[in-house]
């Protein structure tokens, strides 16, 4: 998978240089470039905002170094890319996104700030390549860098061969539409507590029958949404 990410900030993004995503980076699996918005500017300061039509506060970016960044990055493309933008007024992204995504052979994740990105961008976009806005939750960040992030390491870690052992994508949270069940590691008594003695049976049965219902009521305890 080829993933670009055009932002203000790119040193938001060395952290994708280690763990399990950097591994990945360093073995081909993941095709990871960062670009500097900044370098398809014109002007001395290297300006990427203006202030808004219509009045108002904050700054808006303008459209030209944009419309420049991702005409390059297409141009240098194989096939039609998926262009993310993160924003709070974009769909919330959840692990069917994720699963979703990465199945798509080329994202681009335009990280926005200020108040955001001229609209006539999106717009623009959509000649490129298929757009999403996609937001992380209902709350405001300062910028798209730490949405694109969590996107990207949730959608990073389901491409093949990414994580050691694929088993253990599938009993995590939201992945059957329940939140994961506890986990408990050696010793057995710690500190006065004790792991729950079905986990120490040897019963693959009950085990799986205890894990389930732990999923149950922990997802009515905490996300009784996700019951419907």
């Amino acid at each position: 998978m080829r993933i670009d990410i055009v932002t203000i900030f790119p040193a938001f993004f060395d952290v994708l240089g280690v763990s399990l995503l950097g591994k990945a980076r360093s073995s081909g699996l993941l095709d990871v470039r960062v670009h500097d918005l900044r370098d398809w500017t014109h002007d001395r300061h290297r300006t990427v905002d203006d202030t808004p039509y219509g009045g108002g506060a904050g700054m808006v970016m303008k459209p030209e170094p944009w419309a420049e960044a991702l005409d390059a990055i297409v141009a240098d493309a194989a096939r039609r890319p998926t262009i993310v933008f993160p924003s709070p007024a974009g769909e919330v992204f959840t692990q069917t996104t994720a699963r979703e995504l990465s199945g798509h052979q080329h994202l681009v994740f335009g990280c926005g700030r200020y108040e955001g990105i001229d609209e006539r961008v999106f717009d623009y976009a959509t000649m490129l390549g298929d757009v999403r806005l996609v937001s992380l939750g209902d709350y405001v960040l300062n910028g798209g860098e730490v949405a694109a992030m969590a996107m990207i390491e949730a959608i990073g870690r389901l491409v093949p061969g990414v994580v050691g052992n694929p088993d253990s994508l599938v009993e995590e949270s939201h992945e059957d539409g329940l939140l994961e069940y506890p986990s408990y590691t050696k010793p057995a008594l710690w500190r006065g507590r004790e792991v729950p003695p079905v986990l120490l049976s040897g019963n693959h049965g009950a085990v799986d029958a205890w894990r389930r219902q732990q999923q149950l009521e922990r997802t009515r305890d905490r996300r009784p949404d996700l019951l419907g």
